[in-house]
């Protein structure tokens, strides 16, 4: 997927913010980057927002270009 910039509802905020998606592997696993930091997101497709979890969701990698999203649960 190309990074693109989105609305998207963001947990700090409880609100609407412009972020960047990294990755979408489906929607219940994305990588978005919020306000220098990269963060987990999901996407609901019936409001059509991703919602960012910049609180407890916060991924800590110096090179977050070679994230890969786990499809273990």
């Amino acid at each position: 997927m190309i990074k693109q910039m989105v609305d998207a509802m963001v947990h700090s905020l409880k609100g609407l913010a412009e972020v960047e998606i990294v990755e979408h592997k489906d929607n219940n696993h994305c990588l978005a980057r919020y306000n220098g930091k990269l963060c987990t997101a999901i996407f609901n497709p019936y409001s059509g927002y991703y919602y960012v979890d910049d609180i407890f969701g916060v991924i800590e990698r110096e090179n977050s270009e070679s994230i890969v999203i786990s499809e273990d649960t």
